[in-house]
């Protein structure tokens, strides 16, 4: 088993979305990453200024390109944002007032920075005007994945025939309280023959028994697991940062904004995930090895 986790924030006390990101913290996060049994990661950067990312991105593709083990772990960039809902609920953790609509020069100035290291972009398609900048970063051999977003089911159907092959960590990035049927949820759940289905298996994003549910109706054989790790993971109980954000961990392990409002990311690690698969979902070991390993590399083309 190959484990490929697409959606990492940060890992053992290293946030790749902050600035001033060290070549020793980078080199200890792809160390505790490899010991923990996770083989390659997409370093994903959350919303923020276009020129903040910029910046973030270059110094991690230069760090990355300095470091053997960074090379050998890090096999990509996921951008998460700023092209998401801005809503209430879809926005989730994003701080709101960097996010904007998607334009094919907004997504052109995010790829040349991330030096041919972005694979992966999560966007919402209803603030993508004419499925213009999905189609864009497809033709360039980007992965686009629906998510933080509140389509209708024609609006998310008709982004799948114009390059939306994903949906982030279904079951988050959307309100507590929707339509008990026509939500979106269910809409990214009914396109599994179109769309790859990420869920976050730790218990708290999704509770066991629901997302039992959901791999029941999405099936194994589209859905992936991600951890949507963050620089606490590993690390405990506290107080940390992501991306300049104020974050409490508390003894459940959760991470919590410091109103307890809502999740910010999380600290399920490689190890937990299998442990989770094993003890709260039933799922076999051929189950978890598609789950972690054959279908991210399929999904990525890795």
């Amino acid at each position: 088993m190959r484990p490929l986790d697409i959606q990492v924030n940060g890992y053992a006390g290293t946030d790749f979305n902050r600035d001033g990101l060290t070549a020793e913290a980078l080199h200890h996060a792809c160390e505790c990453l490899r010991e923990d049994g996770c083989t390659q990661i997409l370093a994903t950067f959350i919303t923020d200024t276009i020129e903040n990312l910029q910046s973030r991105m270059s110094t991690l593709a230069t760090l990355r390109e300095r470091d053997p083990l960074a090379k050998e772990i890090i096999a990509g960039f996921h951008i998460e944002g700023p092209f998401i809902n801005p809503e209430k609920g879809y926005v989730g953790a994003h701080p709101p007032h960097c996010v904007k609509p998607a334009t094919v020069e907004d997504a052109k100035r995010l790829l040349d920075a991330s030096q041919e290291l972005a694979k992966l972009v999560t966007l919402a398609p209803e603030c993508d005007e004419g499925f213009k900048t999905s189609s864009f970063m497809a033709s360039q051999g980007i992965v686009v994945s629906a998510g933080h977003c509140n389509p209708d089911l024609d609006t998310l159907r008709a982004s799948t025939d114009n390059g939306v092959t994903m949906f982030t960590h279904v079951g988050n990035g959307c309100p507590m309280l929707m339509h008990r049927h026509n939500n979106i949820i269910q809409r990214a759940i009914s396109l599994r023959d179109k769309l790859w289905l990420c869920f976050i298996p730790d218990g708290v994003h999704i509770d066991f028994f629901t997302l039992q549910n959901y791999l029941r109706a999405a099936g194994v054989d589209r859905s992936i697991f991600v951890t949507d790790a963050i620089s606490a993971s590993r690390l405990g109980p506290g107080k940390f940062t992501l991306a300049g954000w104020d974050i409490v961990i508390g003894d459940d392990l959760v991470a919590r904004s410091p109103d307890g409002s809502h999740f910010v990311g999380s600290t399920v690690t490689v190890p937990r995930i299998k442990a989770n698969a094993r003890d709260n979902l039933g799922l076999s070991d051929a189950d978890l090895t598609t789950l972690i390993d054959t279908n991210p590399r399929k999904a990525m083309g890795l």
